[in-house]
This record gives C-alpha cells, structure tokens and sequence, in this order.
C-alpha cells in the first residue's frame, strides 16, 4: 500500500511540475502566474495559464482556460474521469466550474486562505448540497508555486515605485 502513495505522490508532482510551466509562461506575459493542466488516463489532455489581462476577461484563469480545452479534446463537458492540477487553489468561480465540469479530483499548489474555493476561504468543491464533489489534494510542491507568485508581485512592487532622488 505504501509504495501506491509513493506512486500518487511522484505523479502529482510530475503533473504539477507541467503546471509550474504554464504558471512561467504566465509570469513571462505579466499575467499572475497561476497554470493548470488536466490529466485524463495518464496522459496531458488540456494545458493553460492565467491569460486575464491579456484576453481583457475576468474569467480567463487557468482552471476555466484547462476545462474549456479539456471538453474540447474529450467532446464532452463532463470531465469525472479527469484531474485538474493547478499551482495555486481554486478561486471560487473556477471551483463552481470544477463541479459543473464533475472533475474528478483537483490537487493544488498553494492555498489562497482569502480567496480559495478549494478550502481556503471556502470549499465549494466539496458542498453537500451540490451534486458533485471533488476529491482535494492540497500542498503538492506548494513551496515551488508560492515563490512564484510571491517573486512576481515583488518584481510588480518594485517597477511600480515612482523613481527617487538616487534614481
């Protein structure tokens, strides 16, 4: 039994590593770095980053990006046999689109305790009163996806700072 979760445990991280590129590809566009990829029987169906500022929509996060690819490759809006693998947790609009879309199981990065869908602020992945439910596998290389996102709104303060007397 032990040796099965050492297998899950390097599979998320594979996995997650492959949304850690999406999430550089973000940060290169000046885009918060969030990126996901949906796994489907082992293989990468749908890869995406956040893609906000410039798509100009609010909605246009990685999650919501992966699912729409992932209908797209499947023809189909029902995603139960698929995982999602995002590097920072759900907001709530991207968790509500987790559990219309029935994936499976969505496993995170970093947790986002102000504005997380996933069990941050909230956990609408696993509402009694919906009628799906995702399986959560929180933390997985959450120190990797959270330098990210920290190393990106540094660098944002720093160019944002009007120029001083020794500039």
């Amino acid at each position: 039994m032990a040796y099965l979760i050492d297998v899950e445990i390097a599979n998320d991280e594979y996995y997650m590593k492959e949304a850690l590129r999406q999430a550089r590809r973000a940060f290169a566009a000046d885009e918060v770095p969030v990126g996901a990829v949906i796994v489907r029987e082992g293989q990468i169906i749908a890869r995406a980053w956040n893609q906000v500022e410039m798509l100009k929509d609010a909605t246009a996060h990685a999650e919501m990006l992966a699912i729409t690819q992932a209908e797209a490759a499947i023809e189909d809006w029902r995603l139960t046999d698929c995982d999602l693998y995002v590097t920072k947790e759900p907001c709530p609009m991207c968790a509500g689109a987790i559990v219309h879309a029935r994936l499976r199981r969505v496993i995170f990065g970093c947790p986002d305790a102000k504005g997380g869908g996933a069990g941050g602020l909230l956990n609408i992945l696993q509402m009694p009163q919906l009628n799906h439910r995702s399986e959560i596998t929180p933390g997985v290389m959450a120190e990797e996806c959270l330098h990210l996102i920290r190393e990106f709104f540094r660098t944002r303060r720093q160019t944002a700072l009007p120029p001083t007397c020794e500039d």
